[in-house]
């Protein structure tokens, strides 16, 4: 090993003029060892007979924005200061360290991107790393038939990508192949063109809303007026045990009403299992709507039948009908204050996916009713740890001692 100042006095011989060659000669070393310590002091040297340094200061650059992740690709400003360095003599390790990143970063980045002839240069760098990065690269469901096919048939279910996805982990869990992400199922349905998803599924999967914006939800109360059926049973008064999840038999409902004003869906939605029932009818009269509610959950065991929360429609006026009938507990939202009963707007908005706005429900069977309450009781669900409502409800039927509901 050579001392400091040995190196020193070799890399000073170089800088007054005389060749690596010549000063190894002179100090008894050898000449690559004298070459690579001129590198490391940014003396880059001439080649030929004649020798010595070829001087080329390091212009001090400006700093360098920060890297958006430390797997973030390198710039042009970086691509730049490599190119500065290596004009003088810098080497790969110590342009790394300037850089803050792997030396092996440096090497690959040499090695793709310098032009035929070993040179690097920044604007040629910049546009082969363009080039590569942009080539045409078939995706996960296009390369996988099996795992294609599969997402195409959870979709037509109008599952979405996110249910899409954990459904499949749940169900394959020791087959890597068939895991995809909810974000390369999007990009299939609406970034790629010719044999896309899209283009497979009958369906156009768009926001289950179809609104562009989100709705303002901090509106006023509303005076209640003549609504006297609400007195004795606002929901303030509903059991504390209500406002929880954790004990089956608490209901939300409300009626999705069709596009001629008279027909309509009567939707009761579980708030533990998120579990639908559906059932059409052609007029909403309250003692309509009270007798096929009660008909409804007349299969449900007692201990599913605790309470139900409703809006202030006067199509509930005749509650009490219900409650004679059945042993619920009807209690009201407060005006304007759907979020009060958050399972069944979400749940109704699920079914605007079947039935959109317009529908009207007097050409819709009872049938199609039923098969799109199936299959919303078998989705699977983010909240429910990806099981599905129909599985949530066997356990609680389960739990009560009884079979079917």
């Amino acid at each position: 090993m050579y001392s400091r100042e040995f190196r020193e006095r070799a890399v000073a011989l170089v800088a007054s003029g005389a060749s690596a060659g010549g000063a190894a000669r002179e100090l008894g070393c050898g000449k690559t060892a004298v070459v690579e310590w001129c590198g490391a002091a940014g003396l880059r040297l001439r080649h030929g007979r004649v020798g010595g340094p070829v001087r080329r200061p390091v212009v001090e650059a400006a700093p360098l924005p920060p890297r958006s992740s430390p797997r973030a690709r390198l710039d042009a400003e970086r691509r730049a200061l490599i190119a500065d360095r290596l004009r003088a003599g810098r080497g790969v390790r110590e342009i790394a360290r300037e850089l803050g990143v792997s030396h092996s970063t440096v090497s690959r980045e040499l090695a793709r991107n310098a032009r035929p002839d070993g040179r690097y240069d920044a604007g040629y760098a910049g546009r082969r790393a363009a080039e590569r990065a942009s080539r045409p690269r078939a995706g996960r469901l296009e390369r996988d038939p099996r795992l294609r096919a599969e997402v195409a048939r959870r979709l037509a279910l109008r599952w979405s990508p996110e249910q899409v996805s954990a459904s499949l982990r749940r169900d394959f869990p020791g087959e890597g192949a068939m895991r995809v992400s909810h974000e390369t199922i999007y990009r299939a349905l609406y970034v790629q063109g010719r044999g896309s998803l899209r283009e497979e599924l009958a369906v156009e999967l768009v926001l289950r809303s179809g609104r562009r914006s989100r709705r303002r939800r901090s509106l006023p109360p509303e005076p209640r007026g003549g609504r006297t059926w609400v007195e004795g049973a606002e929901i303030s008064r509903r059991p504390p045990e209500a406002d929880g999840r954790a004990v089956p038999g608490h209901w939300e409902g409300d009626l999705v009403v069709g596009a001629d004003g008279a027909t309509c869906l009567v939707t009761l939605v579980e708030r533990s299992t998120r579990f639908l029932l559906a059932s059409r009818l052609c007029e909403h009269t309250a003692q309509t709507v009270a007798g096929r509610l009660a008909e409804m959950v007349a299969g449900l065991p007692g201990a599913l039948r605790r309470t139900l929360t409703w809006d202030q429609g006067v199509e509930m006026a005749r509650w009490g009908d219900f409650a004679d009938a059945t042993g619920f507990e009807v209690y009201f939202c407060d005006p304007s204050s759907p979020w009060q009963r958050g399972t069944n707007e979400n749940t109704n908005g699920l079914l605007r996916q079947y039935f959109p706005k317009g529908t009207d429900f007097s050409l819709v069977t009872d049938e199609a009713v039923r098969d799109a309450q199936d299959q919303l009781n078998g989705r699977p669900r983010k909240t429910l740890g990806w099981s599905t409502p129909a599985e949530g409800m066997a356990r609680a039927l389960a739990e009560s001692g009884a079979i079917t509901v």
